[in-house]
């Protein structure tokens, strides 16, 4: 079980719970072509579609399944978010169009990995980037993750098929003797 509310930091941005006062800011973050394109959240993204994920947020947390949390410099505005599925250890993220190319992905991405590691214990976290997303492979190659050459998943979201190749990062502390 991960402890609630959970916060991280590295000292330059800070992951947080999302909370009821966030759906107008989620809205404008992810009410995004790029968005839409790259993952499942519902497109348009209006204030509806905000609640409506975050009360799935809220139901997968409590499960114990997934982790959703802000991405924030200082605790308050949200600039994106980072997400971990607990069973696969897959993470993800999204950054909003006016927050991006500022590392804000890399540093998330770093920091919930160790996390996932040092936390909860899971000796491999991945993720799963559409070949030709240069942006998010530039993301993995600086969070430490490396292709695995791992046949590709498929998966369908906002009619379209994603095909995905698996990165990983696997512990560094389950490596040493």
């Amino acid at each position: 079980m991960i402890p609630a509310p959970l916060t991280l930091t590295d000292g330059r941005i800070v992951l947080r719970e999302w909370t009821d006062a966030d759906v107008p800011a989620m809205s404008e973050l992810f009410d995004d072509s790029a968005v839409a394109h790259r993952t499942p959240l519902a497109s348009p993204f209006d204030e509806a579609a905000a609640a409506a994920y975050l009360a799935t947020i809220r139901r997968t947390r409590a499960d114990g399944t997934r982790l959703h949390l802000a991405i924030t410099e200082d605790g308050r505005a949200p600039l994106g978010e980072v997400l971990l599925g607990v069973v696969q250890g897959a993470v993800g993220y999204a950054v909003g169009a006016a927050h991006r190319g500022r590392g804000l992905a890399t540093r998330a991405t770093r920091l919930l990995t160790a996390h996932a590691h040092e936390a909860l214990g899971l000796p491999r976290v991945i993720l799963q980037i559409e070949p030709g997303n240069t942006a998010s492979e530039a993301v993995a190659r600086a969070a430490g993750f490396r292709p695995t050459g791992e046949p590709p998943e498929t998966a369908q979201s906002n009619g379209r098929t994603h095909t995905l190749l698996t990165w990983a990062h696997d512990d560094p502390a389950a490596a040493s003797p």
